[in-house]
This record gives structure tokens, sequence and C-alpha cells, in this order.
């Protein structure tokens, strides 16, 4: 008797399990961003603001470097010993990581302790991230119902903007009810011990997924060594890839963990003002991610990656120039929004095309190792090096030349993925042009 495919509930079901994990995954990196001026008066003080927070900043960015060993180490076994297994792992590496940040005392009561606990934290979160989002992308693409794998891997990246909504709003509701010294002193530390309370929750709710059937029916099951050779033979392949993941990388996190701070530093907005549109930023987010990753299904990656990524190098720093030239919470929302269209319309198509185009053998930790290089090169760093910028042009629009520049290293990484044939590889559903497409990068 001939099995029929699983129903459109447990597809559903799948889905959530399978992202509940990656939900947890960025809840803990965006709270380090939102309360980053909080936690650098706790574990870095220095002589100046400025200074103390670019010390935090380089911490949340450092987490980004342990990314490419995550990719690699957790990859190889992912891909070894099965995309469930490797998800669970993930998850205890990162509730870890959260535990150290939610409970380590500040600098006032253990001195230097402090901020190097807080380190580690970061960089085991860093760690577990730099395969998280390559498990749960591959997971999701080898469950995908056929010509679908663009709406259903975009599920990935939807899960982060549920992410962006919670903390925001838990973000809003502390600085409704607390006082600005009560949230610097301990109330920023709230979120994290939600974060902590949930992932019981998390594990057991992820225990429950069940291995993908193209994982289980591969009899080749390549060793740490096969693997890492396959890695340095294909080595242009991973460096096209992280080119094409830098807009995406380095757009979300200024649209989302660096918005809070830049609205309050630069902008002169409350914190409520830019927690709200944090909030409106994950939900934009969460719209369009699902839609853009259907249409890419129907018109291929390669349009829409081309499309947005010129969207993005035309139209960022004209905007945030006029943001910052009066600035208005209108004008910093319909900004953002507009940022928010162009990142997922570009990433709806983006994160699907990755796992197309990486040899199926090692699918999890290439994508994982491309993603993570562009994550701790280009994206990690984006609240420092915005920063930076700042600082040193005197220009409050200048992160938009960051956000350009990695838009200029998408559109160049399109153009050498896609420089034969034209057309995305799953637009037509061929696995075969898929591993055309890697071998000519």
């Amino acid at each position: 008797m001939t099995t029929l495919s699983p129903p459109a509930q447990s597809k559903f079901g799948t889905v959530i399990r399978v992202t509940s994990g990656n939900f947890m995954e960025m809840f803990d990196f965006f709270l380090f961003g939102f309360y980053a001026n909080y936690i650098s008066q706790t574990f870095f003080p220095a002589g100046d603001a400025y200074a103390s927070l670019m010390l935090t900043f380089m911490t949340f960015g450092a987490g980004f470097l342990m990314r490419p060993l995550g990719a690699i180490l957790l990859g190889a076994y992912v891909d070894r010993v099965g995309r469930r297994q490797g998800l669970i792992v993930t998850l205890a590496l990162m509730a870890t990581g959260t535990m150290l940040i939610a409970f380590v005392p500040g600098y006032a009561t253990i001195g230097y302790l402090a901020p190097f606990l807080v380190l580690t934290g970061r960089l085991l979160q860093g760690f577990s991230a730099g395969v998280e989002l390559g498990g749960v992308s591959v997971y999701l693409s080898e469950m995908a119902t056929p010509g679908r794998k663009g709406f259903y891997v975009s599920w990935q990246s939807a899960s982060q903007q549920v992410a962006i909504i919670v903390a925001a709003a838990l973000g809003y509701g502390l600085n409704q009810v607390l006082t600005p010294l009560q949230v610097g002193a301990w109330g920023w530390r709230i979120p994290f011990f939600v974060g902590c309370m949930i992932v019981p929750i998390l594990f057991i709710i992820r225990r429950s997924l069940q291995e993908t059937e193209e994982f289980k029916q591969r009899k080749h099951r390549p060793e740490l060594k096969a693997i890492f050779q396959s890695m340095v033979s294909n080595w242009r392949l991973v460096v096209a890839g992280m080119m094409l993941v830098s807009f995406t990388t380095v757009s979300f996190y200024l649209i989302t963990v660096y918005t809070p701070t830049f609205g309050k530093t630069v902008l002169k907005l409350s914190t409520s003002d830019s927690l709200i549109v944090t909030f409106c930023i994950g939900i934009s987010n969460f719209i369009w991610l699902p839609i853009m990753g259907s249409l890419s299904d129907r018109i291929g990656r390669k349009p829409l990656l081309l499309c947005f990524s010129l969207l993005a190098i035309l139209s960022t720093y004209p905007a945030l120039s006029w943001l910052v030239h009066d600035a208005s919470f209108q004008k910093m929302l319909t900004v953002e929004l507009w940022l928010s269209f162009v990142y997922a319309s570009y990433n709806g198509a983006m994160v699907v095309a990755l796992t197309e185009v990486m040899p199926v053998d090692v699918r999890t930790v290439g994508f994982s190792l491309a993603y993570s290089l562009a994550t701790a090169i280009f994206g990690g760093f984006t609240p420092a090096i915005a920063t930076g910028l700042i600082e040193a042009t005197g220009d409050s629009a200048a992160p938009g030349l960051w956000m350009t520049f990695a838009a200029i290293c998408g559109l160049i990484a399109t153009l050498i993925l896609y420089r034969k044939g034209g057309a995305a590889p799953a637009s037509i559903g061929d696995t075969k042009a898929a591993s055309a497409v890697a071998r000519s990068a």
C-alpha cells in the first residue's frame, strides 16, 4: 500500500517543533543587543559611555567569532548523526550560555570575573548558533513538499521575528512598569530569566522531532575528515555563500538588534519609541518572509536576490539620511519598515538558495559555515561598526554605508552563483541543477 504524504497539520506541527529552538537561540541574542546600554553599565564600566558601549558590542560580536568553529564541528556532527539529535545539542549549549548571562553578578560585585563570565556565555551561544540556523534550514528544506521549499525554509527566519516581537514586547512592558533606574539596576535581567524558564518546554518540544526521511534514506554518512576535505575543495562555494549571506546578516542586525540603541543614543528618541519600532519590524519581517519565500518558489531565487540587493544599494543611505535630518518616531518607523521589506524580500529567497547550492552530503556544515562566516565577519559586529562609523565620521546616517556595502557583496555573490542557467535551481525543482550551480561556483 502506498504511503501518502503527511497531512498539512503534521507539516505545520513539524515546522513549530523545529523552529521552537531557533526562537530561543535568537531570543537570547536579541536581548543582549536590546539591553546593551544596561549590560555595559553592569559588566563593562569605563571612563565614558562610548567606550563602555563599544566593549559591550565587541562582546556581542565575539560570540559570532565562535560560529565558524561551531559550524564545522557541530555541522559535521549533524551531517553524520542526524538533524534531530544535532538540534537538541545546540539548544542545550545555548541554554547554558543564557543562564550565565542571566545570573552572573555585576562588575561592582565580583570585578573582572563578571565580564569574563559574560564573554564565556556569549562564546557558548555563538558556538551553538553556528549550526542552529543551518540545522533548522536544512531540516525544513528536507521535509518540504515539492515546489514549496522557499515557503517552508522561510519559517526559519520567521521564527526569529517572533523572538524579536516577544523580546521587544517584554522590554516595552518593563519600561512601563519599572523606572529607568530599576531597569538599569536589575530589571534588564528579567527577560533573560524568562528565557531560562522556557528552556525545559523547548526541550520537550524539540525532543518530539522525527528524523527527516531524506537523511534516513541516505546511505553515505561522511566521516569528519571527508567533511573537512569537502569544505576545502568547495572553498569558492563557501566564500560565495558567505557573500550571499552578508547582506541578510548586516541588514537583520542593523534593523533589529541595533535599532533600540540607535533610536535612544543617536536619534534621542525614548526607549519605548525604539522598542515599539522594533516590535513593528518583527511583525513586518514575519509577514514578508513567507510571502517572498513562496514567491521565490514561483519565479526563482535569482530575480528576488538581484532586485532587492539593488534596491538596498540605491535606497539605504538616502533613507537613513532623511531620517537623521529631522528625527521623529514616525520617520524612524517609516524608514525601518522599508528596510524590513527589503531585508525580508531578499532573505526569503536567500536562505533556501543557500541550502540548494551546497553538496548534499555536507549540506548542514556547508550552509552553516557560509552563514557563520558571514555573521562573524559582517553581521555580528554590525552594532559595533555602526557605532564606530558614527563616531569616526560624525554622520548619524553612516550605518547606511555599511548596509550598502553588504548589499553590494550580496549582488556580486548572486551573479557568481547564478552566472550559468539564469534561473534558481529550486524554481524548476531540479536537484541536478542545484549540483551544477554548486560546481560552477
